[in-house]
């Protein structure tokens, strides 16, 4: 039976009476008490409930209440159901996606984020916000080396930054081809000519994007990589010279740093120089590596990302935000004109001539969180040293995890040396008839199932490998080499379980 709940509308939203400051300040200490007891405490990366066990928790609850219930109690319930059991990202042996340990000063900025719900699509929604995102904007095209001319906007991850970047890309193609607007006009009939270039381990985003752009998938002409899993230039040029002999587009080329398996980098500056010899916009995407541009030892590895044409960097990943956090950074801003519009109750034309900031005229959102909020708390409080230090500790934590790997009979990576953060390793048993990729997939399974170990998994070349996104800047190498007792362990029991029962088959 639903709890009487007697309605105090100031006592219901942020305000400046004591009701109100009372009911937020005892609703925002039972969230805190909960997220320390029912996740930040947790011993196991995970509590091991299957989703069997999940569901049956929610199917007899009511999502909405005829009367309401008292805010504590409902809070409780979540902490119980959903805090318990969500992935503890900060646990040591959380280690499978690009999935990071927010930073708690990015924590509070949430709470200011979420408190007075700026929408970035005005400026008479935002004006403080507006400008903040513009000066993080702004730094962000410096420290990428775009100079003058350069903009950007904050988006909510990679998918969005890598369909803007192929969506202007299309358009500015199209105009200067065929003079067409595509806003305007479409599609022309020459569309189904365009052409994307990528590489085969480059984000499902870039085909994902043509297919949304009206281009097909089979607009994305995939390029093989090296053994070093990066874009082979040898191959690049083959395609490249395929499609012109094919009286194809090529319009685009999509190159990636820090693919999600390997954390591989594409020749960014042997790509630049092709794509501005032939007319051909290169976007970049970085979503994960382009936090390496903040440390003096590894930015090297991002050479000739300053050549690009826009850039998609990710700040929930190695930046540590929470989720959703990304930007769009455009070398040249003027190119925002193929997304631009106006709309007499967001951004009137009179006010964009009297200097009022636009921001949702660089954007394919209207309604838009302030984000950029979050990042400058961050680089104020850490600073590029504070972020480049945390950086290079997932780095070096990855080769010596990758050694370890080497040295044992056990174990066999893919590899020599990671990129970034990334290391795929697979667990290789004693006997040669073991059916190799089922046993790695159920040892991902089993750690999972026990809460023990949040394990990704990967093909390469077809066959199953398990991998470590090592990202948590807490982790030391004796928690990886936990984690890989552990998959040995789990291996080593499913080798003798298997024996057993083709024993028992064998003798019934």
């Amino acid at each position: 039976m639903d709890e009487k709940v007697e309605v105090n509308v100031d006592s219901l939203f942020l305000n400046e009476t004591t009701a109100s400051r009372t009911a937020y300040e005892r609703a925002m200490k039972k969230a805190h008490e909960l997220i320390q007891d029912q996740y930040a405490n947790l011993s196991d990366p995970y509590s091991g409930r299957e989703v069997g066990q999940l569901r049956a928790d929610w199917k007899q609850e009511e999502v909405c209440t005829d009367s309401g219930r008292i805010l504590e109690t409902v809070l409780q319930e979540a902490g119980e159901k959903v805090l318990a059991h969500s992935i503890a990202v900060h646990h040591p042996r959380c280690a499978a996606h690009l999935h990071c340990p927010p930073l708690i000063g990015t924590l509070a900025a949430e709470a200011m984020i979420s408190a007075t719900n700026q929408s970035m699509d005005s400026w008479d929604q935002s004006p403080a916000a507006t400008l903040l995102e513009e000066n993080v904007v702004r730094w962000l095209t410096e420290l990428f080396d775009f100079g003058e001319g350069a903009d950007g906007v904050f988006t909510s991850g990679g998918t969005q930054s890598n369909f803007m970047g192929l969506l202007l890309a299309r358009d500015r193609y199209i105009n200067q081809a065929w003079n067409w607007n595509a806003q305007q006009q479409g599609l022309p009939p020459e569309a189904n000519q365009l052409r994307i270039l990528c590489s085969e381990a480059a984000h499902f985003t870039v085909k994902q994007s043509a297919a949304l752009l009206g281009l097909g998938e089979q607009a994305v002409v995939t390029v093989a990589t090296d053994h070093e899993q990066r874009l082979s230039m040898i191959d690049f040029e083959r395609q490249l010279e395929k499609l012109k002999n094919e009286g194809k587009s090529p319009f685009a080329v999509v190159a990636t740093a820090g693919t999600t398996d390997f954390g591989s980098i594409d020749p960014l500056s042997s790509l630049s120089k092709y794509c501005r010899r032939e007319g051909m916009w290169l976007h970049v995407d970085a979503a994960y590596g382009g936090a390496l541009i903040l440390s003096d030892r590894h930015r090297f590895k991002l050479a000739g990302v300053e050549q690009a044409d826009s850039v998609t960097v990710d700040f929930h990943k190695l930046f540590y935000q929470p989720i959703s956090c990304g930007a769009f950074l455009l070398k040249e801003g003027v190119e925002f004109r193929w997304l631009s519009r106006h709309a007499d109750y967001l951004n009137p034309i009179e006010q964009e001539e009297q200097g009022v900031p636009n921001l949702v005229g660089k954007s394919i959102q209207t309604t838009r969180r302030f984000d950029a909020l979050k990042l400058w708390v961050s680089m104020q409080t850490l600073g590029k040293a504070g972020f480049a230090s945390l950086l290079e500790r997932t780095i070096l934590l990855a080769e010596q995890t990758m050694e370890m790997i080497a040295s044992d009979d056990c174990l066999q990576s893919v590899g020599k040396k990671p990129e970034i953060n990334a290391v795929v390793f697979r667990y290789v048993p004693d006997k040669d008839y073991m059916r190799i990729d089922e046993l790695n997939l159920m040892i991902k399974q089993t750690l999972l199932a026990r809460g023990e170990v949040v394990l990704a998994q990967t093909r390469v070349a077809g066959q199953v490998y398990l991998k470590l996104t090592l990202l948590n800047p807490r982790m030391t190498t004796e928690d990886a080499a936990d984690i890989l007792e552990r998959v040995k362990r789990v291996g080593r029991e499913a080798e003798i379980n298997w024996g057993e029962r083709e024993k028992a088959c064998l003798h019934p």
